[in-house]
């Protein structure tokens, strides 16, 4: 690309607009195609879908896939970081049960922070992905009351000990183990401008530190029009009340006629459906397919794309990552949605962290990204003063 190349013509129309579609910089980990979906670092997300998740971690912040010696060294190394400050465990003990989730994860990575960050990003990123799901799971198991906190199992793999630190009272861990982990890669990362990676790469540039940088990310995905969009889907499937597909489209068009959001179907970008939905549908098969809210989600999906195509205003009819995740988790014995955004959280910290170490340590000949500060327009501001 040359100096010369213009990308965006600036006009009055693209102000107070939120920047959509406004390029601000470029993304090496992750892209966003409007008919395959996310990719990570060129390789398409259903080939990963099903590799180790330190695998696709590495490759996050490696740009690269590891070898079988790389892979096995990095595990390894992960492993060794394991282990949160018990001042942290303490810390939220003492939070309100009343607070929700993600404000106990913003909370956790400020204290995460004072306890163990080292200033050095790549450093920080690691010894994150290594002890965010305890972090997690504590706090799953301190706000809901199923008891003290479990220490991580260093034989264990990062989800599968995720699992084994949750301890869901009743739960399946074979088969929650293996819809976390591809929820967790699923999740990852999904290019540079979303809100959350955003905020956390903007806060990254003053040089804060890279828990604070990520509070302020999680601050962001905290949000009911970002990351909170998993729990509102399996309210809407809960609330058809049948997998019938005659009751399922009666119910979405009731809903259209009252103006109401089809919950997990459209996206921003995406103009095919979203191939984290569809890896996520076949997963839905293997591992509960006779669940009632599932082959309601299932059925939903053939229904609510014919009816939407009817309507020629809608852009994309088609299902979204959030259209049957909240469905699985549900499934598979995290039934409290509420903890839905935490579990993406665990995810997309590890794609947020590689973003901003490569905005940090290798942008601009390993000078970094200089800080964010775009221009707002002074708008009826004329001259004034109180001296008449």
């Amino acid at each position: 690309m040359a100096d010369t190349d213009v990308l965006f013509e600036i006009t009055s129309a693209h102000l107070n607009t939120g920047l959509r579609g406004f390029p601000v910089g470029t993304c090496r980990t992750s892209r966003v195609d409007p008919m395959t979906g996310v990719s990570y670092v060129g390789y398409p997300i259903a080939e990963l879908a099903e590799l180790e998740e330190e695998a696709v971690a590495y490759l996050m912040l490696h740009r690269e896939l590891p070898t079988d010696e790389e892979l096995s060294v990095f595990v390894a190394d992960l492993k060794s970081r394991r282990g949160v400050d018990g001042k942290v465990i303490e810390l939220l003990k003492a939070l309100p049960t009343d607070g929700h989730p993600m404000e106990w994860l913003i909370s956790g990575l400020i204290f995460m922070g004072m306890t163990s960050k080292t200033g050095d990003y790549l450093e920080d990123a690691k010894n994150l992905i290594a002890r965010l799901p305890e972090l997690v799971a504590a706090i799953f198991r301190i706000r809901s009351g199923w008891g003290e906190p479990i220490a991580p199992n260093p034989e264990l793999g990062l989800i599968e000990d995720f699992v084994n630190m949750l301890g869901v009272p009743g739960g399946d861990s074979e088969r929650l183990t293996d819809l976390l982990r591809v929820f967790y890669i699923l999740h990852m990362d999904h290019g540079g401008g979303n809100l959350s990676t955003f905020a956390g790469k903007a806060v990254a540039s003053a040089h804060t530190d890279l828990y604070a940088s990520l509070a302020a990310a999680m601050s962001g995905l905290y949000g009911p029009l970002h990351g909170r969009a998993n729990q509102d889907c399996l309210n809407f499937v809960r609330s058809v009340g049948s997998s019938d597909p005659d009751e399922i489209e009666k119910f979405i068009r009731d809903a259209l006629a009252n103006k109401k959001k089809i919950y997990g179907f459209g996206h921003a970008v995406l103009r095919a459906e979203d191939p984290r939905a569809t890896i996520q549908y076949a997963l839905g098969e293997k591992i509960c397919a006779d669940d009632d809210l599932f082959r309601t989600a299932a059925n939903m999906r053939e229904v609510a794309v014919r009816v939407l195509k009817e309507f020629p205003k809608i852009s994309n009819p088609y299902p979204n990552v959030d259209a049957v995740s909240g469905t699985l988790l549900n499934a598979c014995g995290l039934t409290d949605s509420n903890y839905y955004t935490v579990l993406f959280g665990l995810s997309r910290c590890t794609g947020i962290s590689a973003q901003i170490v490569d905005e940090r340590l290798r942008f601009r000949g390993g000078k970094g990204a200089p800080i964010y500060r775009p221009k707002f327009v002074a708008e009826d501001q004329e001259p004034r003063s109180l001296k008449g």
